[in-house]
């Protein structure tokens, strides 16, 4: 059986909560605020496509990061590939 590093499992598991955590707050954000502008203004409707921005948000956030830690990976493997 192999031994998996805890620093690995650590960094998956925040990988994960920050999936999340990018997700779900420009999401809650959004439709918090068109709830409270819903019930200033009298347009209950706006909260439909702040929520659909707020989802566009969260995908472009994680896109971004996914992206990023590709970029990273793919580097350290040119890097072991130079040394060897």
């Amino acid at each position: 059986m192999k031994k998996t590093n805890n620093r690995e499992i650590v960094q998956a598991f925040s990988m994960v909560l920050q999936f999340g955590l990018n997700m779900l707050v420009p999401i809650a954000l959004c439709t918090a605020l068109g709830v409270w502008i819903g019930d200033q203004y009298d347009m209950d409707w706006i909260v439909i496509p702040l929520f659909f921005v707020g989802a566009l948000a969260g995908y472009t956030s994680i896109f971004k990061m996914v992206r990023g830690f590709l970029k990273d990976k793919n580097t350290k493997k040119e890097k072991d590939v130079k040394k060897n």
